[in-house]
């Protein structure tokens, strides 16, 4: 998957977050998999994944707390 920056994110909708979300721990899983039978071979993916979860996490936490003022 392309790196997501937080400009790109922050263009989303919440439900367009959310479901990349999903995706990305899917994603992640399938890593873990991979990385436990041997067959990946960009052990980068890992931490790529877990910035850009991270990094959706934070937007939509921002966004709850802007709500909430």
């Amino acid at each position: 998957m392309t790196r997501l920056y937080s400009d790109e994110l922050r263009e989303m909708n919440d439900e367009k977050l959310l479901d990349l979300y999903e995706d990305l721990k899917e994603e992640l899983y399938k890593l873990r998999l991979s990385y436990a039978t041997g067959e990946l071979v960009d052990t980068s993916e890992f931490s790529k994944t877990k910035k850009t979860v991270a990094r959706i996490m934070t937007i939509l936490r921002e966004r709850q707390a802007e709500g909430k003022k």
